[in-house]
C-alpha cells in the first residue's frame, strides 16, 4: 500500500522498514490492479482518517470515519478488510525475517550469546561452577515438551500459511548476498506472484473444521519445523558441549526435548473427539513420521555411494547389506547403499502394515516390517558405527546423524497424544459402571472419603468392572472406547504414542482415582503388577482449585496404593495448572498470584513425599491466558518448580507464529530448553527466596484486584449483556475456526463460556480486559493503606522479584495493544445507554488507573519503554490494524439490524481474521 509512514528507526532496523515498505507497495499495486483505483483510494483514505482518530479520539475524525464506512457497499467493505488484513500478515512476515536477520548478525559479529540460547545457558552454567557430571545428570532426566493444541482462536488457513512461507523464503533470499539485476527481478516477480495469490485466495474456510482437519493442520508444522529442526538442535547442542569439554566427545544426549499434542485426544467439551478419531489421528501422525524417514533414507542412499575398493566396512554393516533384497548389479560393491535399500524395504513394509499406506517409491523387494522404532534406530546405528570406525566419520555427521535423532525423537508415533476429559464425565462413567456391577451403590451420593475407599478397593483387584452385557450410556461407552483405542495405539505405534491422561476441573483425590479405575478397564493399569501405563495428570483450573491443589496432592501421595502405581512411572507425578480458566475466574493479577502460590505449595508437598514434581503449564497465546515470553515466564517460576522438566501448551494462532518458519521455530524450541536448564540449575531465586514482606504485599494486592474483577464481571447487573453486545463473541461462535463449541453449555453465562473465546473477544475490541483489569484498583487501595512507603515497596518488588517483574512486563504489552478510543466505539453497540455508560466508564477509569500504576512502579515514561521491539512493531502495524476495528464495528451494527446478510457476516469474519493476525497473540 502507498505512502507507508514509518517512524525513524535505528540503522539496524532499516532493513525491516525497507521490507515492510516493499511488501506494502506490492500489496498496494495488487489492490490497484485487481480492484481498481477507486478501492485503492478508499483504503488509503480510511487509513489516514483512522490515524487522526487514533490521536486523542478526534471527534471530527470519528464522524468522518463513520461517514466513509457507512457509505461503503458490502463488496467494497470486503475489499477494504482484505487489504488491511493482508497488510498485517505481511508485516508479521517482515518482522519474523528481521528477527532472524538480527540473530544472524549477532552471531556473525561474534557477540556474547543472547539469553534464551543454549550457548548462553551453558556459559552461565560454566560460570556458576556446574560440572559436566551435573549437566549429564540434568539431561538424563530432563523433559521439555511443547504440546500443540487445537483451539478456536486459530484463524489461519493452511493455504494462506503456505504462501506466507514462500514470501518469507523470498525475503530471506534477498539477505543472503548481493543479487544480480536478473536475480533481483526474478525475486521481485516471485513476491508479486505470491501476494497476488494471497489476494485471490479465500482467507476464510468455507466449512467448519472437523477434528481430523485440525490434526492435518497440526501436522503441517512437522513439515515446516519439527522433523528437521529438532534433530539439528540436538546436533548443535552436542557440538557445543564437546567444544567446551572433551568428556562429552562420545556422549550422545538423551532426547529430552519432545513434542506433545492434544489434537485428537482432547475430549473436554468436544463431542467430536471419539475413539475412531483418535485412531485416525495416530495413523496420520505415524504416516507423517514414516514418510519422512523413507524420504531421508532415499536421499541418504544417493549420498553414500562408497565402494568396497575404497573403504572398509564393519561386520554388522556387511551382514546388514547381505540381508538386503536389493539384487542390482550396480550396487553389488556398494555396501552402504545395499544396507539402506534393505532398511528402506523394511520401513516401507512397516508403513503398509501400520498405516495402510504405500511408500512414494517402490522398495527394491519384499522385507519384514520393523516391530519397533528401536529396531530401525539399531540398523541406522550400524551405519553410523561402520562409517565412524572406517575413516568416514564426517559422512556420519550429516543426514544420517539427523535421521538417527529423528527416529529416536518421533518413533513410529511422531508425537505423544494426551487424553483429556472433564472430571464430571469421569465421575458419571464410574458411577454407571459401579451401579451396574452393584445396584446398591449410589456413587454420586457418597462422600469424598467413601468414594476414595471404594475406588481404592477397585484398584486392588484385577477383576474388570465393565460388563459386555451392560447397555451403558453413550457417554460411558465413548469413554471406555477411547481408552481402549489408546491402549491399541500404544501397542501399535509404541508406548510413547499415548503417555498422559489429563483431568480437567480436578477438585479432589477421587477425581484422580476415578481415572485410574477407568484405565484399569482398558488394561492401562494392572493391579497385580502394580503397573500404570499412563501419567494421570490432574488439572487445577479455578481459583478455588488452585488454592486446594496442594492439599489434594498431599492426600493422594499419602495413599500407599497410589504410590505403588506411581513408582511404576518412575516416581514422577505430573500436575497441570490452568491459566485460562483461573484468569476468567479471578482476573489477571489474582490468577498469576494463585498459580505462583500453588507452585510453591506443590513444591513443598512433593518434597515432603519425596516424589518428583513435573508441572504442565496450560498457557495460551494471550497474556490473559498465561501467554507472554516463554523464557522470562519459566525463569520467573518459584524455586524448585522447574525440576528439569516442564510441559507447556502451545495454542491458537501462536502455533503458526512460533513454528511455521523453521528458523523462528528452532529458536523458540531452544528458548524452552535453555530456560528449563537455567531454571533448574541456576535458578536466580534459589539462593535468595522471595521475602515474606513481598509475599504479604502481593497477597493484599491480589485481594484488592480479585474484588475489583469479580465486582465487575460477576457482580455487576447487566455485565453479561454488555459483554455479548459490545464484543464479537456471538459472531465468533459461528466462525469456522475450530471443532470445539465456544461454550460448555447452550447458554450466554460467562461461567459456561470457554476461557478462549472470552479472551479472544476482548482482544478483538481492543480492550484486552482479561490481561489487566483490577490492577489499577489494587495499587490504589495498597497506596491508600500505605501512603508513606507503599510505592517504594512496589518499585523494589519490580526490581528484585522476577515473578512481579514478569507480571508487569506482560501487562505492559497488553495495555500497549489496547486502545480505549477504539473500545469506545464497540461500547456504542450496547443498546441500553445507561448500561453502556455505567460499565464503560468503570472500564475506562480502571484502564487509566492501571496504566498510571504500571508507569509509576516501573519508572517508565510511556508504555513499552523497556520493550523497543514491540513498541516498534505497534508503531508500524497499528495504523493498518485500527481500520479493521472501525470496519468491524460498522459491520456489527448492520449485522445486528435488519440490514444483514451473507456478505455482512462474511465481512465480520474477515475482520476477525485480520485483527487476530495484527495482534498476533490475541487468543
Amino acid at each position: 500500500m502507498p505512502d507507508i509512514v514509518l517512524q525513524e528507526e535505528p540503522e539496524k532496523d532499516r532493513p525491516l522498514r525497507d521490507d515492510i515498505r516493499l511488501l506494502g507497495r506490492i500489496l498496494g499495486d495488487t489492490v490497484r490492479s485487481q480492484e481498481g483505483e477507486a478501492v485503492f483510494d478508499i483504503v488509503e483514505l480510511i487509513r489516514q482518517t483512522s490515524i487522526r482518530f487514533h490521536r486523542d479520539e478526534d471527534q471530527g475524525a470519528r464522524r468522518e470515519l463513520e461517514g466513509i464506512l457507512n457509505s461503503l457497499s458490502p463488496k467494497q467493505t470486503s475489499r477494504v478488510v482484505r487489504a488491511y488484513s493482508f497488510f498485517s500478515h505481511l508485516s508479521n512476515i517482515a518482522e519474523d525475517q528481521h528477527h532472524i536477520r538480527r540473530t544472524r548478525a549477532h552471531a556473525l559479529a561474534g557477540s556474547a550469546p543472547r539469553p534464551g540460547t543454549m550457548a548462553h545457558a551453558l556459559g552461565e552454567a560454566r560460570k556458576a561452577g556446574v560440572t559436566p557430571q551435573q549437566l549429564q545428570e540434568f539431561f538424563a532426566t530432563a523433559l521439555v515438551s511443547p504440546v500443540l493444541t487445537a483451539h478456536p482462536t486459530e484463524v489461519q488457513r493452511k493455504s494462506i500459511l503456505t504462501v506466507q512461507m514462500d514470501l518469507a523464503r523470498l525475503l530471506s533470499e534477498r539477505e543472503r548476498g548481493p543479487m544480480t539485476a536478473e536475480e533481483e527481478q526474478v525475486n521481485l516477480e516471485g513476491m508479486q506472484r505470491a501476494v497476488l495469490t494471497l489476494w485471490q485466495t479465500a482467507i476464510l474456510r468455507g466449512s467448519k473444521l472437523a477434528v481430523i482437519d485440525e490434526v492435518a493442520n497440526g501436522l503441517s508444522f512437522y513439515d515446516y519445523t519439527f522433523l528437521r529442526q529438532m534433530p539439528r538442535f540436538y546436533a548443535a547442542l552436542e557440538d557445543q558441549l564437546r567444544a567446551q569439554d572433551s568428556s562429552w566427545s562420545t556422549t550422545e544426549l538423551p532426547s529430552f526435548l519432545r513434542m506433545g499434542s492434544w489434537i485428537g485426544g482432547d475430549r473436554d467439551g468436544n463431542p467430536f473427539v471419539t475413539a475412531p478419531v483418535l485412531r485416525d489421528a495416530m495413523r496420520m501422525q505415524s504416516t507423517r513420521a514414516l514418510t519422512f524417514y523413507l524420504e531421508e533414507l532415499h536421499t541418504l542412499g544417493a549420498e553414500l555411494s562408497l565402494h568396497t575398493r575404497n573403504v572398509s566396512v564393519s561386520e554388522p554393516l556387511r551382514q546388514l547389506a547381505d540381508l538386503s533384497p536389493d539384487s542390482s548389479a550396480h550396487r553389488k560393491m556398494e555396501p552402504y547403499r545395499l544396507a539402506i535399500s534393505g532398511i528402506y524395504a523394511r520401513l516401507a513394509t512397516t508403513l503398509r502394515q501400520l498405516d495402510g499406506r504405500e511408500s512414494a517409491r517402490h522398495a527394491v523387494g519384499a522385507a519384514q516390517p520393523y516391530a519397533t522404532a528401536a529396531e530401525l534406530r539399531a540398523d541406522l546405528d550400524i551405519l553410523d558405527r561402520s562409517l565412524t570406525v572406517n575413516g568416514s566419520a564426517a559422512l556420519a555427521k550429516g543426514r544420517l546423524r539427523h535421521l538417527r535423532r529423528a527416529v529416536d525423537l518421533f518413533g513410529f508415533h511422531l508425537a505423544s497424544v494426551d487424553l483429556r476429559q472433564n472430571s464430571d464425565v469421569h465421575e458419571r462413567s464410574v458411577a454407571e459402571l459401579l451401579a451396574f456391577a452393584n445396584p446398591d451403590i449410589r456413587y454420586s451420593d457418597l462422600s469424598e472419603d467413601e468414594r476414595i475407599e471404594l475406588l481404592l478397593a477397585e484398584l486392588q483387584t484385577n477383576r474388570p468392572l465393565a460388563s459386555s452385557y451392560a447397555d451403558y450410556s453413550e457417554e460411558t461407552s465413548s469413554e471406555l472406547a477411547i481408552l481402549r483405542a489408546a491402549a491399541e495405539s500404544r501397542a501399535r505405534f509404541g508406548a510413547n504414542a499415548v503417555v498422559n491422561c489429563v483431568i480437567s476441573k480436578t477438585d479432589g483425590v477421587s477425581d484422580i482415582l476415578e481415572v485410574a479405575v477407568l484405565l484399569k478397564e482398558a488394561g492401562l493399569l494392572r493391579p497385580k503388577d502394580g503397573a500404570l501405563d499412563l501419567n494421570i495428570s490432574p488439572l487445577f483450573e479455578t481459583i478455588g482449585d488452585l488454592r486446594n491443589c496442594a492439599a489434594t496432592m498431599d492426600r493422594l501421595l499419602s495413599l500407599p496404593a497410589y504410590r505403588r502405581f506411581l513408582d511404576s512411572r518412575g516416581g514422577v507425578q505430573e500436575v497441570m495448572l490452568g491459566y485460562s480458566d483461573s484468569n476468567k475466574d479471578g482476573g489477571f493479577l489474582t490468577s498469576g498470584w494463585e498459580l505462583y502460590k500453588a507452585e510453591i505449595a506443590l513444591v513443598g508437598v512433593f518434597a515432603k513425599h519425596k516424589v518428583r514434581l513435573r508441572l504442565f503449564h496450560g498457557r495460551g497465546g494471550s497474556v490473559g491466558r498465561g501467554g507472554g515470553p516463554s523464557y522470562q515466564a519459566i525463569l520467573a517460576q518459584p524455586a524448585g518448580a522447574v525440576q528439569g522438566s516442564i510441559r507447556i501448551t502451545e495454542q491458537g494462532e501462536v502455533i503458526a507464529g512460533k513454528y511455521s518458519n523453521p528458523e523462528v521455530g528452532r529458536r523458540n524450541l531452544e528458548t524452552l530448553a535453555a530456560a528449563t536448564l537455567e531454571a533448574t540449575l541456576l535458578h536466580p531465586e534459589a539462593a535468595a527466596p522471595c521475602s515474606a514482606e513481598y509475599l504479604a504485599t502481593m497477597e493484599q494486592l491480589s485481594g484488592h484486584a480479585f474484588a475489583a474483577y469479580r465486582g465487575l464481571v460477576y457482580e455487576t447487573e447487566g455485565f453479561e449483556t454488555y459483554f455479548w453486545q459490545s464484543t464479537v463473541i456471538g459472531e465468533i461462535a459461528n466462525l469456522n475456526i475450530g471443532s470445539r463449541p465456544a461454550s460448555r453449555k447452550k447458554s450466554t453465562s460467562i461461567e459456561d463460556l470457554r476461557a478462549i473465546p472470552w479472551v479472544f473477544s476482548w482482544a478483538q475490541c481492543r480492550l484486552m480486559l482479561p490481561g489487566w483489569y483490577g490492577f489499577g484498583s489494587a495499587v490504589k487501595a495498597w497506596l491508600a493503606a500505605n501512603p508513606d512507603d507503599g510505592l517504594a515497596r512496589l518499585q523494589a518488588m519490580h526490581r528484585d522479584w522476577g515473578f512481579f517483574r514478569t507480571l508487569l512486563s506482560n501487562m505492559d504489552m497488553v495495555l500497549a495493544k489496547s486502545n480505549i478510543a477504539i473500545a469506545s466505539r464497540y461500547a456504542e453497540l450496547v443498546v441500553d445507554p445507561v448500561l453502556r455508560e455505567t460499565i464503560f466508564s468503570r472500564i475506562r477509569a480502571e484502564w487509566q488507573d492501571s496504566i498510571d500504576a504500571l508507569l509509576a512502579i516501573t519508572g517508565q515514561s510511556a508504555l513499552l519503554d523497556g520493550n523497543p521491539l514491540l513498541a516498534r512493531s505497534i508503531r508500524n502495524r497499528f495504523p493498518y490494524l485500527d481500520p479493521l476495528n472501525h470496519v468491524q464495528v460498522e459491520l456489527l451494527k448492520r449485522h445486528r439490524s435488519s440490514d444483514s446478510g451473507e456478505q455482512i457476516a462474511r465481512g465480520i469474519h474477515l475482520t476477525i481474521n485480520g485483527i487476530a493476525a495484527g495482534l498476533r497473540n490475541s487468543g
